[in-house]
């Protein structure tokens, strides 16, 4: 009994862990375009008449015979790089009506 007592407690915690590793991971977009620029620090893609700049690193997937015209779909994620505190404004000052 004690057994499988372990058991169930050792499966439940890995159910635990993997649900709170999945719920970590950040939304994944994508946008399409052709290339206006690439190099190994980032990728330039041209998405209606925006410019969209996209930084790159030794982990990021990408062909080696990119090229500048090429039409590519980039997926990438939202990352943070820092992060500033600024004091909460006050509430706007409520006005009272004073009753006649």
């Amino acid at each position: 009994m004690n057994r499988k007592l372990s058991v169930l407690a050792g499966l439940a915690g890995g159910l635990l862990i993997s649900s709170l590793a999945l719920a970590a991971s950040a939304k994944t977009y994508q946008v399409t375009g052709p290339v206006l620029e690439v190099n190994a620090d980032m990728i330039v893609v041209q998405k209606g008449k925006d410019r969209w700049e996209l930084a790159r690193d030794a982990s990021t997937k990408i062909p080696a015979d990119v090229k500048v015209g090429d039409k590519v779909t980039i997926e990438y994620r939202m990352h943070a790089t820092s992060v500033e505190v600024k004091a909460a404004k006050s509430s706007a000052k409520t006005k009272t009506k004073k009753a006649a």
